[in-house]
C-alpha cells in the first residue's frame, strides 16, 4: 500500500519520536509498503527503501524546534498542513498515518481522499501540558483535549506505546482498534562487553568505580531534582560512586550544575552533555546500574527498552510510567522520594548479587517481549486491520 504520513517533528533528529517514526516507517517498509513522509523543514534525511521525505517550509526566524508544546509549532504546523495537502492531490494513497497532533491534519485529508486514518498516538496531547510545565495555561489543555477526541474518533485503528494511552483510547471511543506498539527498536542498540572500558578511561574512573548512569534529555518531567536529590545521602555512604550524566541542552547542563553544587555533590557527578546514539551503548556497558528518576507522566520512557537490552540493573521510580513495563523481577522499584531512590542504588552497588540477578531477568524480558521479531508482526497486524474491508469490532489487538 501506498501511504502518506504526516509527522510534527523534525525528521531525523535523535529524540523520543522522531525514533519511534524511524523504526515505524522501516517495519512498513520492510512489509512492502510505500511511505511518503510529510514533516518539518529541520532535521537530516534518511535512506530507507520506500520512504520518500517531503519537507513543509520554514517560517521566518525559526530554526529549531523543541521536544514538546510550544508557539513555534503553530507556524510550523501550519506549513505543514499545505504541505499535506499538495501531496494528498498530488498523489494516489491507501491510507493516510499521522503521528502526535498531525493526526488533525490527517483524519480531514484521510476524509477528503476516502481512504482509512492510522492515528499514531505516542504521548496524550493533554496531559503534555502538565508535563512540559505549562500549568498555567488551562486553555492550551482544553484545545488539546478537543484535539485528541477528534483524531481518535476519526481514525480507524490508533497505535499506542503503551497501555496508559490505550486506557485513553477506549475512554473517548471503545470500539476502535488498538494496537500497543512498545518503542522498543527506537530505543537504541544493546552494548558491546567491554565497550565501557574506553568510556571511562575516558571519564577518568577506574574499574571498580561504581557508576550510576542517567541518560535521555533535561526536560521537568524526568525527575532530575530527586536524582539529584539523591546524591549526598549516595555520596556519604560511598564515596567512590559517581553518577554520570548523559544529555541536556548546554543550557540545562549549566543549570544542572548549579543545582548539584548548591547539594555539595558536584565532586561526584559528570555531565557529559549530549553524545551522538552511537555512543550510548558503550556508556551503558561503563555502568554499575541505571537510573530513571522520572515523576510525572505516563508513558513509559524510551531510554527504558535499551536499559532492558542491557543487561544492567535499573534502579527506577515505582510509578506508572515504569510498572507499566517493569516489575520487582527486572528493575529495582523505588518510591519517588530522595531517600528511596539513595537506597535503592546503594542497595545495587553493595549487592552485587541481586544486580547481576535484576540485569539478567531485564535482558531476558528484553529479548522475549521486545525483539525486532514482535515489533514487525505487531506492525503487520496494525496494517491488516487498517486495510481489513469493513470497520473491525474488536475492541483493542495487542501481539503481547
Amino acid at each position: 500500500m501506498h501511504i502518506l504520513m504526516i509527522a510534527p517533528e523534525p525528521f531525523f533528529e535523535p529524540r523520543g519520536t522522531p525514533f519511534s517514526e524511524y523504526h515505524r516507517i522501516r517495519a512498513l517498509t520492510r512489509l512492502g509498503h510505500t511511505v511518503d513522509l510529510v514533516t518539518y523543514p529541520f532535521g537530516r534525511d534518511v535512506d530507507l527503501p520506500g520512504l520518500r521525505i517531503f519537507r513543509a517550509g520554514r517560517p521566518p526566524g525559526i530554526r529549531r524546534v523543541g521536544i514538546g508544546p510550544s508557539w513555534a509549532k503553530v507556524p510550523l504546523n501550519i506549513l505543514l498542513t499545505f504541505t499535506a495537502i499538495r501531496r494528498a492531490l498530488s498523489g494516489r494513497y491507501d491510507a493516510v498515518h499521522s503521528h502526535e497532533e498531525g493526526g488533525g491534519i490527517g483524519v480531514v485529508l484521510a476524509w477528503l481522499l476516502g481512504v482509512p486514518h492510522l492515528y499514531d498516538m505516542h504521548s496524550s496531547l493533554p496531559q503534555q501540558v502538565e508535563n512540559f510545565g505549562y500549568r498555567g495555561m488551562p486553555g492550551l489543555a482544553t484545545i488539546l483535549r478537543w484535539l485528541e477526541r477528534l483524531m481518535i474518533r476519526g481514525s480507524k485503528v490508533v497505535i499506542v506505546i503503551c497501555p496508559d494511552l490505550a486506557d485513553t483510547v477506549r475512554a473517548i471511543r471503545p470500539d476502535v482498534p488498538t494496537v500497543l506498539i512498545e518503542n522498543a527498536p527506537g530505543s537504541g542498540d544493546a552494548p558491546t562487553p567491554g565497550s565501557g572500558a574506553v568510556i571511562r578511561q575516558q571519564l577518568g574512573l577506574a574499574a571498580q568505580t561504581p557508576v550510576i548512569l542517567y541518560t535521555g534529555t533535561f526536560e521537568h518531567y524526568q525527575g532530575l531534582d530527586l536524582l539529584f536529590a539523591a546524591m549526598p545521602a549516595v555520596k556519604a555512604a560511598r564515596p567512590d560512586a559517581r553518577l554520570v550524566m548523559v544529555g541536556g541542552s548546554p543550557a540545562q547542563v549549566e543549570q544542572a550544575r548549579r543545582q548539584v553544587a548548591q547539594l555539595g555533590v558536584d565532586d561526584v557527578v559528570i555531565f557529559t552533555g549530549q553524545r551522538p546514539a552511537e555512543e550510548i551503548p558503550a556508556y551503558l556497558d561503563a555502568a554499575t546500574l541505571l537510573a530513571s528518576p522520572r515523576s510525572s507522566g505516563t508513558n513509559t520512557p524510551l531510554k527504558i527498552y535499551q536499559y532492558l537490552r542491557s543487561g544492567r540493573p535499573i534502579v527506577a521510580t515505582n510509578l506508572r510510567t515504569h510498572t507499566q513495563v517493569l516489575s520487582s523481577q527486572t528493575a529495582v522499584l523505588v518510591d519517588p522520594t530522595p531517600a528511596a531512590m539513595a537506597a535503592g542504588m546503594l542497595d545495587v552497588i553493595e549487592n552485587p548479587a541481586l544486580a547481576a540477578a535484576v540485569g539478567t531477568r531485564a535482558a531476558e524480558l528484553a529479548a522475549t517481549e521486545y525483539s525486532e521479531e514482535a515489533y514487525i508482526a505487531k506492525t503487520q497486524r496494525a496494517c491488516e486491520l487498517l486495510f481489513s474491508n469493513g470497520q473491525p469490532t474488536v475492541a483493542e489487538e495487542s501481539a503481547r
